[in-house]
């Protein structure tokens, strides 16, 4: 995921972040205890693989993770954190669907609200800060379906789902989400004269 951070913390947050993803527990998800599970099949597997490549090669900074989880069976990627990413990246344009981190820096909040809505996609985003007022400015600008603001993907079954742009289809959850299971039809009908 795209992790845009302020400037004057943002050395310290990929040094927390690498050490998280380095601690981070993989395995059997039905187990309590695990907090990533595999991909879906190989071909996602070899996908999320070729994106870490292609990070590599751009010259994104590899700060974690970045190869396939060899001491499980299956088709589990490390957790994976990238720094110095840019904006031009494919990294930091395209969905990668897996474990990857993609920590971006910014210095205010306009240049940030711009460049996070410079993408092809608008399912969701969060913005984490103490302060309630830059909370809200950013929050109004962003171009996504849902944004959470402290809080990462708590869900309500009163609270419509879905994307912006290239992201979703409609919406899930909440009265919206009744509107994909009908269909309006408007009928107008002439009635000449009242019959006796």
């Amino acid at each position: 995921s795209r992790t845009f951070v302020e400037d004057k913390i943002y050395d310290e947050f990929v040094e927390r972040s690498a050490e998280r993803a380095k601690k981070r527990t993989i395995g059997n998800p039905f187990e309590l205890h695990v907090e990533q599970g595999p991909q879906i099949d190989q071909d996602q597997l070899h996908r999320i693989l070729g994106m870490i490549e292609q990070g590599k090669n751009e010259g994104a900074k590899l700060v974690a993770g970045g190869s396939r989880a060899s001491h499980l069976p299956g088709y589990f990627v490390e957790p994976t954190v990238f720094a110095d990413v840019h904006d031009h990246m494919t990294i930091a344009r395209d969905e990668i669907f897996g474990p990857v981190q993609q920590l971006i820096r910014f210095k205010s909040l306009d240049e940030v609200i711009e460049r996070a809505n410079k993408s092809d996609y608008g399912l969701a985003a969060a913005v984490f800060t103490r302060d309630i007022d830059k909370a809200n400015y950013i929050v109004q600008g962003l171009r996504a379906g849902t944004v959470w603001v402290n809080t990462y993907n708590a869900l309500m079954a009163q609270a419509p789902f879905g994307g912006y742009k290239m992201s979703g289809h409609g919406r899930e959850n909440g009265e919206y989400a009744l509107q994909n299971y009908t269909e309006v039809k408007s009928v107008i009908m002439k009635i000449s004269q009242k019959s006796s």
